[in-house]
Parts: C-alpha cells; structure tokens; sequence
C-alpha cells in the first residue's frame, strides 16, 4: 500500500500553490511557486488517477458482496475488478518510483570531460571514439554540445577534451558515465592482428550556476597567455587564453579554445563552479552513504565501469552485468539508451529497496 497521508498532502500542497498562483504573487514568488507547481503537475495526476482507480474497485467489491447481485452481473464485475487491480498495482509501482528522491542536480546540463588513460596513441582515439558517441547521442536527444577545452592526440583523437552538454535533464541521463571505460580492440598500427587494451576517463559533472555556488573573487588567481596551437605555434598573437586557479581548493582551470579573452574566461568560470559544487557533491554522498560503493552512480571513478570488445562487438557494464551485442550501434550513440535504462532502472530499484526498509 501507498503512505495516503502523504499523498494526501501532496494534493493539499498542489491546491496551496494553485491557490497563491491565482493571486498574482509577485515575481519572484510566482517563479518559484511555479517551478514547484510544474514538479508536482504529472505525480499529482498520478494521485488523482489512483484515487479514482481505487473508488472503482470499492464500488465493484460493493457490487460483488450484494446477494442481488445476478451470476451475469457478477462476472461481468468480477472480470472488470481484476482489470483495474491490475491498473492500480501499476500505477502503485509509478507513483513509488515518482516519490523517491529526487538527485537537484537532474534537470541540469552538464560538463563531460573524456581524458585518454593507459594506452599511448590507441587511447586517446578511443576517447576520441567515446567523445563523438556521446557528441551524436545528445545531438539525437536535441542538446546542444560547446567544446570548451580540447588537447588532441597525435595520431587522433584526444589526450583529453571537456564540452557542456547542454539541454533539460542532461545530468539525469549522462551521471551514470562517469568511471573508467576500457576498450580492447585491434589498433590500426598493429601488424601481427593482436588485441590491445586501453582504456579512457569519463566525468560528467552537473552545470553550477552562480547560485549553487558562490565563488569570492579574492580567492582567484587569474593568468593570460597566448593561445597555443599543435608543435608550441601560436594561435593568436592575444592574451586571449586563461587560466584560473581556485587557491581554496587548488583547482586549476585553462581554457585557450575561444579568441575572445572574455568568452574564456566566462567558460573557465563555468567549468571552476561545476567542479568545485561536484566536489561538494560527491563529499556529501560519501558522508550520507558511505556503504553505497558498490551502488550504481557511486561516484568512484577509479573503478573500471564498462568494457568495449570489438572483436566480438560486445559490450559489458561491470555495474549492473550487463552484457549487449551491438557495439557497433552503441558507439554511434544509437543505441546509448539501450546501455543508458537499464542503469536508471537499477539506480531506482536500489532506491527503492533502501526505502522499504
């Protein structure tokens, strides 16, 4: 059974907003009414449509329990009870996945930083490889993806390129990526047809506004440089690169991409916001849940998380032991979701165990 005293108040809060709305709060407040309004709309229907789901059943178990009820009407009610038991367990089980908590960092883009690992050249075009599948999956999805740091390979690919992903719930698809994605596949260059094994990072951090973290002027240091190209040749004659550092933390940001001193220094701030709130992030979850490593969506990028074999076109997320036969789809970003879903799906359900205890 659902907890109806707090479903109840979900509805008697849904009536509170719509109630205030109608007053034509002021700005601000008509904002953030409406941004919780529009977070509550589609549980709400889910509630309204339980409740009328659960007066039908009463009303058939009435109709069954009349001794004038005749053999006819009585299966007739006893084939439409079974029906909708069956919608409410259904709709039980959508609205228990709709209470969980939720992540406050889902609805927002993100930054995706992919960084060649072990495996000299054949590394880094597998992060180049790993890049384009995710650059064609939110071009599927209608993100719009902005490169803003890239160091290329020297036979392909790259030694490492960060890009923000940007689109609604972004994080809450891509957050599951995170950790060491290993390939083992032959290089190009090898002669003798032997598999080698490489491997590349993936981060995907939630897109911090300045909101989420407030980031003291005094605490930066901030460099210009002259943009630099492949073999040390200038970009351009400007000062136009940046590089920031976070003497609080030590992070260090260098962004050269854009020719404007402004544009990059914008996009390192970005980047310096979205590392330092994940940071705090990630340190808040350790705290709330330290026993979670083995979980989905631990967080711990040192582990290795997925395995590409493309001699047989096999695919293995070691989180879940998943096991898929279409790399070629996957890698194109056309099948991501395939690899996506069932870790969503795997997240909730360790929610929801965690939850009934």
């Amino acid at each position: 059974m659902l907890p109806n005293d707090k479903l109840n108040l979900i509805l008697r809060r849904h009536d509170e907003i719509s109630a205030r709305l109608n007053q034509q709060p002021e700005t601000a407040t008509f904002i953030a009414l409406s941004r919780e309004m529009a977070e509550i709309d589609d549980l709400v229907g889910l509630i309204r449509q339980y409740h009328s789901l659960q007066a039908q059943v009463a009303d058939a178990k009435a109709l069954l329990d009349d001794s004038q009820t005749d053999s006819d009407m009585r299966d007739m009610v006893e084939e439409e009870l079974a029906s909708l038991e069956q919608a409410v367990a259904e709709l039980e089980a959508k609205i228990r996945l709709a209470l969980l908590p939720k992540d406050a960092a889902d609805e927002k883009s993100a930054i995706l930083e992919v960084r060649a690992g072990t495996g000299g050249d054949e590394a880094a075009i597998f992060a180049g490889d790993l890049f384009r599948m995710y650059q064609r999956y939110a071009e599927s999805r209608g993100w719009r993806v902005d490169v803003m740091s890239m160091s290329e390979g020297t036979a392909g690919g790259y030694k490492e390129i960060i890009a923000e992903v940007n689109g609604k719930g972004v994080f809450a698809r891509l957050k599951f990526e995170s950790g060491v994605h290993r390939v083992q596949r032959v290089p190009d260059t090898e002669t003798q047809g032997r598999v080698h094994t490489s491997a590349a990072t993936v981060a995907v951090l939630p897109v911090a506004e300045e909101v989420d973290i407030d980031i003291k002027e005094s605490d930066l240091k901030i460099d210009t440089m002259r943009a630099q190209g492949a073999g040390g040749q200038h970009v351009n004659k400007t000062e136009s690169a940046i590089r920031i550092t976070h003497i609080p933390t030590g992070t260090i940001i260098f962004v050269q991409e854009e020719r404007s001193q402004h544009k990059n220094r914008a996009r390192a701030m970005s980047l310096l916001r979205s590392r330092i709130y994940d940071e705090e992030r990630s340190k808040l979850d350790a705290e709330r849940a330290a026993d979670r490593r083995g979980q989905v969506g631990s967080g711990d990028r040192s582990e290795r998380i997925r395995t590409y074999n493309f001699p047989q076109g096999r695919l293995t997320d070691h989180r879940i032991n998943l096991t898929l036969y279409k790399l070629d789809k996957i890698i194109t970003g056309e099948a991501l979701d395939d690899v996506i879903d069932p870790l969503i799906t795997e997240h909730q359900a360790a929610q929801l165990a965690a939850s009934e205890r």
